[in-house]
């Protein structure tokens, strides 16, 4: 085969962009910045992978776009408001849990604070075991309950914050909907 055989690849520029994020959510977001027209770029993909494999936890997300693309303004955007409800959904997952850490550990460290009078009481010079034993209770108590406490609050907040979780995956399908849309 000679050089005039072959096909004239023609030039396309493209823009880059690299994302950071859980391997977990990396399906969700290809898909959602295909609707942008992002395309993946698989030689980078590749050689991350072979750079890193026993990487599972983090995961690089590497795109590329042609940078011709129509209506480039409207689909930037578009994926602007994207990035911003995919932010707030990782803001409510952690809303579901950081308020019961909260009330786990501020019940621990009062377990924490009896369970010190407890020992201070019984190494007192006369010992108080009374004392000893009134304050180990609720020690032993506030060692025990924060774990409960943060299943139940857990599971409320859960409650409370999955509608609102679902509202934003129903905007951001309605984003890419409306950003593929203008890819066509």
């Amino acid at each position: 085969m000679d050089g005039t055989d072959r096909q004239r690849k023609t030039f396309v520029g493209y823009e880059y962009k690299e994302i950071v994020t859980d391997s977990s959510k990396l399906s969700f977001l290809l898909d959602g910045y295909e609707s942008f027209g992002w395309e993946e770029d698989e030689r980078l993909m590749e050689s991350a992978a072979a750079k890193n494999p026993g990487l599972q936890q983090r995961a690089v997300l590497r795109m590329k776009r042609n940078r011709k693309i129509v209506n480039k303004v409207e689909l930037t955007r578009l994926e602007k408001n994207f990035e911003a409800c995919v932010d707030e959904i990782e803001k409510l997952e952690r809303a579901k849990t950081s308020t019961a850490t909260m009330y786990a550990i501020i019940l621990g460290v009062i377990g924490t604070a009896f369970m010190a009078g407890s020992t201070f009481a019984v190494t007192a010079q006369p010992p108080y075991y009374v004392l000893c034993i009134l304050l180990a209770i609720p020690g032993f108590l506030g060692w025990i309950l924060p774990y409960f406490l943060y299943k139940r609050i857990t599971g409320k907040q859960t409650e409370k914050i999955a509608p609102l979780i679902e509202a934003k995956y129903d905007e951001i399908y309605e984003i890419c909907e409306k950003g593929n849309k203008r890819l066509y």
